[in-house]
């Protein structure tokens, strides 16, 4: 019964591997000398689905990045004794009673703002809307003003679990300050000090309880309904003329002036006998933070429709040089972990000069890139718009693609040997083993005797692509130390 659970590859104990793999993998580590417990972690770790995602909110200056940096237990977001020092959203891992989840810190929100401090709020907002479970900062000492009112209307539309925070807590007497904060009607106060950490477990034990479980990861295996293709890329580079093209009819508004399209447009379109869901976006403009109004709301949903797509297609204008603002797009797609595609737009408008300046630009600008899938198109005629579909499907294939662990150890052992990593300090690091713990996109983990440089990890990136594919899609790869045998034996 066990046997055919797993053989289905969605509801894997350990990740990727199955039974027999996963018994033949932790006694390698045990000859190896590992903790077993730590292994099976790290396998934890790489195989879920995403992380849920708690953000912390509240008006200037209650302590939300204090209480942030607790969380996480480092000081990591900056901390000052005065209001507007967090502006952007901005997000950490964190851990507590064995579960893992992610802490988004944003600024301060407040009404009636305008400029920096109204994109502040706006990107506040957002957090709520993209979170799992909202942590309500207020300020004990000073209680419920009308800003905090007009927060908790604002979480009451967005309809999301809420766990009220009565910061500034230091002791016994500030416990009264803490209960008149039930009549926000957000249910109970915990009474916390961020500073000092007093009650900071409780209050941790009842975010627990507000947000889901990660979702255990299906690996290699589709999402019910059409494939979701995101169309991202610079304003007017021709994102609305490509879908149209695609569709084969005008199903999106396409005009000359930059930034027609505000809101993410999906559209299901059939093209090869599959039916896909396009999704169009946004331009994503330089200095985002700085934007107000529509075109700042405008990116924040592009940045929203990336991390719900399952590949991205960014549009480059050939016929314009590549430039910082591409790289920024490329390098958003790469970090929300998407299959990619890059297709160079205008393509029909371009000389032999151009095509031949553009071609050193690619090489040296987008050299990260290089294992995405390329197309050069044009949506104004159509020209090789039937490349498009193979491409996509190429990426997909490559963000899917699973490893068995065997095979990944027999292929380490041949790099360790071939190209050992090089000497540092009087000592030779070496991967010992490794194994795919998970799917799209694929995150591998590596165990090793030492230290591993980044130039050496990118030089085993590089190997598994040679070897094994991955087109399309970029690669994590995670490295564990071994502590020295002596302490396990």
């Amino acid at each position: 019964m066990n046997d055919q659970i797993h053989s289905d590859g969605s509801d894997h104990e350990h990740g990727a591997l199955g039974d027999a793999e996963y018994a033949e993998f932790m006694e390698l580590a045990a000859e190896e000398g590992f903790d077993l417990e730590e292994v099976e972690g790290a396998i934890g770790e790489a195989g879920h689905g995403p992380l849920p995602v708690l953000a912390v909110v509240g008006r200037p200056n209650v302590g939300k990045s204090t209480l942030v940096n607790r969380i996480i237990g480092r000081r990591e977001a900056v901390v000052e004794d005065k209001p507007g020092v967090t502006r952007d959203r901005v997000t950490y891992e964190a851990e507590w009673a064995g579960r893992r989840f992610k802490v988004v810190d944003t600024g301060g929100w407040e009404q009636d703002v305008l400029g920096i401090d109204a994109s502040v709020a706006a990107q506040a907002e957002y957090a709520i809307e993209a979170a799992d479970a909202v942590v309500f900062v207020v300020d004990s000492t000073v209680g419920a003003t009308d800003t905090d009112e007009a927060v908790v209307k604002l979480l009451r539309r967005a309809g999301k679990p809420v766990v009220l925070c009565a910061n500034k807590v230091d002791g016994q007497s500030g416990e009264a300050d803490a209960a008149a904060l039930w009549s926000l009607g957000l249910g109970e106060p915990h009474p916390v000090s961020s500073l000092h950490g007093r009650g900071t477990g409780d209050l941790l034990d009842a975010v627990l309880e507000a947000l889901p479980e990660a979702p255990a990861q299906r690996f290699g295996t589709p999402v019910g309904g059409p494939r979701r293709i995101a169309l991202i890329g610079r304003p007017n580079v021709g994102k609305s003329s490509l879908l149209n093209k695609v569709a084969n009819e005008d199903r999106v508004v396409v005009n000359e002036l930059a930034g027609t399209t505000r809101d993410p447009v999906d559209e299901l379109i059939e093209l090869g006998g599959i039916t896909w869901k396009f999704i169009d976006t946004a331009g994503i403009r330089r200095r985002v933070h700085l934007q107000e109004g529509a075109d700042y709301y405008a990116s924040l949903r592009t940045a929203a429709a990336v991390e719900k797509a399952e590949v991205a297609v960014v549009l480059i204008d050939a016929g314009e040089s590549v430039s910082v603002q591409d790289q920024r797009i490329i390098t958003m797609a790469v970090e929300a972990g998407r299959a990619m595609v890059i297709a160079y737009n205008k393509w029909d408008t371009l000389d032999e000069e151009r095509r031949y300046y553009l071609e050193r630009e690619i090489e040296t600008e987008l050299a990260q890139v290089s294992w995405a899938p390329r197309v050069n198109v044009s949506a104004a005629t159509g020209r090789h718009m039937e490349k498009l579909v193979p491409a996509i499907e190429t990426a997909l294939a490559g963000w899917e693609t699973r490893v068995p662990t065997g095979r990944l150890n027999a292929f380490l052992g041949e790099i360790v040997a071939a190209h050992p990593h090089p000497i540092r300090g009087g000592k030779q690091p070496r991967i010992l083993f490794g194994t795919q713990a998970g799917t799209k996109p694929p995150r591998f983990v590596l165990f090793a005797s030492g230290f591993l440089e980044h130039g050496y990890r990118r030089f085993v990136e590089r190997r598994l692509r040679e070897e094994f594919g991955f087109e399309g899609t970029p690669i994590h790869i995670s490295v564990r130390v071994r502590e020295k045998r002596g302490r396990n034996k």
